[in-house]
């Protein structure tokens, strides 16, 4: 069968979830930089809400206002069979994925169109790899998950770093999460949902383990540690269960610039032991919470999904990620930074990663890949010129 990349669909790329926040930015995003020409759509299943997008988008760019606006919805697979079709990429943020990703997944991987999403749920990705990663392969669909925050700036970072470092033998990766932003309704959503469902999650990896393919010579890991003061950075650091390693260590496999054997460990970052045993309390009471029903109802209650800051406070939010990477014998340090990461520098990774997918000579891949696999070097270009920082500090 020929992918959609070798057809001439009616769009380059169809966003899908428009009318929530994130999506809304994603869809500010395009308007304001996507290039001359580029054929673009709405996607959703109330068209007097996407009808209202479209009229916010024309009052920053009039053109916007002949977008044309298609119905996906995700209880009808012949509406998500039929967008799928008639594009090169499908954006989606509507989530959580657990709940509402699967079918749209399905019918990129059918149609062999290219699918990027803001999943952080570790959970989703294997059932997905499981269920449609051989059809996407035979279909040539390229299947990238968490291409916002979770997991980009990681991602790519350890992309970069590993060019940098340019060792042969063992390389080890420790990433060091900092942030002034605040999580989005839909990632509390998700993680939440994803606290509550450990036991599936871990029997749904192990059941991935057993089925996929591992690199031959060479291997990829993560390793989890404990908080403790880190001697290059100097700060306090405390393992962040995220799917972000997950994703690192899998750009691993895939990749032989990574060396024959490739270590990754992800932490968040803090300058007193203080709020280092803070956050890991922080996160224990989630992940205690999570297990028992009325206190989970009673969060998800508290923080809406769909809502977000307002445009000044986005403005003074900023991230770094620090990366320190060791192989022969030569330590690096290096950086990824940019401002809100919840919200605008997502959606700005995520219209990025669509517009590379559509637009660039990418690597030839298939399947369900990660955003170094699949897109690497065309994609940190991107995202460099769009104001993210990738850097090497000594």
């Amino acid at each position: 069968m020929a992918d959609a990349r070798e057809l001439d669909p009616d769009y380059d790329i169809v966003l899908f979830g428009a009318t929530g926040f994130t999506g809304r930015l994603t869809a500010e995003y395009l308007v304001r930089h996507a290039p001359a020409g580029l054929r673009w759509a709405l996607a959703g299943r109330n068209p007097e809400k996407l009808e209202a997008v479209r009229r916010h988008l024309a009052t920053i760019d009039p053109a916007a206002g002949d977008l044309p606006l298609l119905h996906a919805d995700v209880t009808d697979p012949a509406s998500l069979a039929d967008v799928a079709a008639r594009t090169r990429v499908v954006i989606t943020t509507v989530g959580p994925y657990l709940a509402h990703g699967e079918p749209l997944v399905a019918a990129c991987a059918e149609a062999g169109t290219d699918y990027v999403d803001l999943t952080g749920e570790p959970e989703f990705v294997d059932r997905m790899y499981l269920a449609h990663h051989a059809t996407a392969e035979r279909t040539g669909a390229r299947i990238v998950h968490a291409c916002g925050f979770d997991s980009v700036p990681h991602d790519l970072g350890v992309l970069y770093t590993v060019q940098q470092l340019a060792a042969t033998g063992p390389v080890r990766v420790r990433g060091v999460v900092r942030s002034s932003g605040t999580f989005s309704g839909g990632t509390f959503h998700s993680a939440l949902g994803q606290f509550s469902r450990a036991r599936q999650m871990r029997a749904t990896m192990q059941e991935r383990r057993r089925v996929e393919p591992r690199p031959e010579g060479r291997r990829s890991r993560t390793s989890g540690g404990k908080p403790h003061r880190d001697p290059v950075l100097g700060y306090w650091l405390l393992p962040l269960p995220t799917i972000d390693p997950i994703i690192v260590a899998r750009s691993g496999a895939a990749l032989p610039s990574y060396g024959p054997d490739f270590t990754y460990s992800h932490y968040a970052g803090t300058k007193t032991l203080r709020y280092a045993a803070g956050g890991a309390a922080a996160v224990t009471a989630m992940f205690t919470s999570a297990q028992v029903p009325p206190l989970r109802r009673l969060l998800l209650g508290r923080i809406k999904q769909g809502d977000g800051p307002d445009e000044r406070r986005r403005s003074k939010s900023w991230f770094t990620v620090d990366f320190v990477g060791e192989g022969d014998g030569r330590t690096i340090h290096t950086r990824v930074s940019g401002g809100d990461p919840g919200y605008d520098e997502t959606a700005k990774m995520l219209a990025e990663s669509a517009l590379c997918l559509a637009l660039d000579d990418n690597p030839p891949t298939a399947g369900q890949v990660t955003t170094a696999q699949a897109m690497g070097d065309n994609l940190l270009a991107r995202l460099q010129a769009a104001g993210m920082r990738f850097e090497t500090l000594d």
